[in-house]
């Protein structure tokens, strides 16, 4: 009887979980210690208050182009914490899914959370969708925005660095399914497809289990390794994440400046709003399908809400996701490292309904009319294309990007309207993305078998 809990909680074997739970817990508990959510969000309120100061409107810098280049210096800080998050992504993200699968020990409890978890996700994105839809089409922010301003925003040069080149291809639906499959694993990690290098990640875990332990333990040690080495190197971009923070919003609201931020107000409010009502629906499905009290939850993974939303990535969150889920929520290893890893990359309710809106929104501002087939289409295809994508700051804006630019009648710089408010979103996002990543580790928890 007093067996019923704590073993399974806690590592179920001495060797590699040990080894994880080392590469985990020293990167994490010590940025923890340094309350750096909390530097974060100064950082993130001085940049406002920097970047209104210094704008060509502002009371420091008249002449745009020096304001433009003073808020470029700024974000330097922001673009090398970016580029050390996007480097150790791919590693770190097939590492934790490898281990994560391997580490469960057997192809019938992988079967069982397989059968759980996909429909649980689908029906989890189509909520957030769908809330998303029908605030749009009740608010519809995009008509009070003021045409003349939504011009000169265009003309800002605030998008340029954010309008993709070319829009996704022209793939049927049979050569999208053929195409999760990654024939080339190394063009696939050049390319950043983060869905072919899921899908290999799953492969190589569930090969693990297949084959004898000691033919498979090496391999596994080199996944160890390389967790603990990309986790190193996000406690190295953490420590810059305050100044980056700080950079970012510095340089885009020198750009975009104090009106247009204001004029996007009600569009902000709508995401926000379903943003809330998303997070309220986990609540809901901790309370009714769980035993674990509402209370619990949110107490257990508020430390990892505040650094989700502080960082706006759900991958330099991910490590700090799998402790809290073991050590605060008490939850199984087993469970917690492997749907966290794979909701981190695939499980984007935030990001679905905030696509939602801000597509539909665009679409009303310069008065394109989508029939509800065609918005339903355009939403899947917004959805799809970002299941997968590099769980990193902004990535969910460029995607957006891309699909608009399909869209005849909206202008290759539309993408400007909201930019000016994405950091904030992209931080509440990030936040819900993560909720519902620990939401599901606790259904599954609680769902699976081994588990009273």
């Amino acid at each position: 009887m007093t067996n019923t809990g704590k073993p399974h909680q806690k590592k179920p074997s001495a060797d590699k979980p040990s080894n994880r739970e080392k590469s985990l817990s020293k990167s994490t508990q010590v940025m923890m210690d340094q309350r750096l959510w909390l530097k974060i969000l100064i950082g993130m309120f001085f940049g406002v208050i920097t970047g209104l100061a210094l704008s060509p409107a502002g009371p420091i810098i008249e002449a745009k182009e020096t304001a433009f280049a003073v808020g470029e210096w700024l974000s330097l800080p922001g673009t090398l914490f970016l580029g050390l998050i996007q480097m150790v992504i791919i590693p770190l993200v097939a590492c934790s899914i490898i281990l994560g699968i391997s580490e469960s020990g057997s192809m019938g409890f992988l079967k069982s959370m397989g059968s759980r978890l996909i429909p649980y996700f689908i029906l989890t994105t189509m909520i957030s969708i769908t809330i998303g839809i029908t605030l749009v089409q009740i608010v519809k922010p995009g008509l009070l925005i003021n045409q003349g301003l939504a011009l000169e925003v265009l003309n800002s040069g605030a998008a340029s660095d954010r309008i993709p080149n070319e829009t996704f291809k022209d793939l049927t639906i049979p050569q999208r399914m053929a195409n999760i499959i990654p024939t080339n694993p190394a063009k696939a990690q050049v390319d950043r497809n983060m869905l072919q290098i899921v899908i290999a990640s799953i492969l190589i875990g569930i090969a693990l289990i297949a084959i004898p332990k000691a033919t498979g333990k090496p391999f596994m040690d080199l996944c160890v390794a390389g967790q603990t080495l990309s986790m190193k190197i996000i406690s190295w971009a953490m420590l810059i994440a305050p100044y980056a923070v700080f950079g970012l919003l510095c340089n885009i609201t020198i750009r975009i400046g104090f009106d247009a931020l204001i004029s996007v107000g009600v569009y902000t409010l709508t995401v926000l709003t379903g943003l809330g009502c998303m997070m309220l629906v986990y609540l809901t499905i901790i309370a009714l399908f769980t035993k674990k009290p509402v209370g619990s939850f949110m107490a257990g993974i508020r430390e990892v809400q505040l650094l989700a939303f502080s960082t706006s990535s759900s991958a330099a969150t991910m490590p700090f996701s799998i402790e809290a889920a073991e050590d605060k929520l008490n939850l199984r290893p087993e469970v917690s490292r492997f749907v966290i890893p794979l909701g981190a990359t695939i499980n984007m309710d935030g990001t679905a309904l905030y696509q939602a809106v801000a597509a539909l929104f665009i679409c009303q501002v310069f008065g394109v009319d989508l029939s509800m087939p065609e918005i339903v289409i355009l939403l899947l295809t917004v959805v799809g294309a970002s299941i997968g994508t590099p769980a990193t700051p902004g990535v969910g804006i460029i995607v957006l990007a891309t699909i608009l630019t399909g869209i005849p009648g909206i202008p290759a710089g539309a993408i400007a309207l909201i930019i000016g408010v994405d950091r904030i979103l992209d931080m509440c996002r990030t936040t819900v993305n993560v909720t519902g990543d620990l939401a599901a580790t606790t259904v599954m928890d609680r769902w699976l078998p081994g588990k009273k």
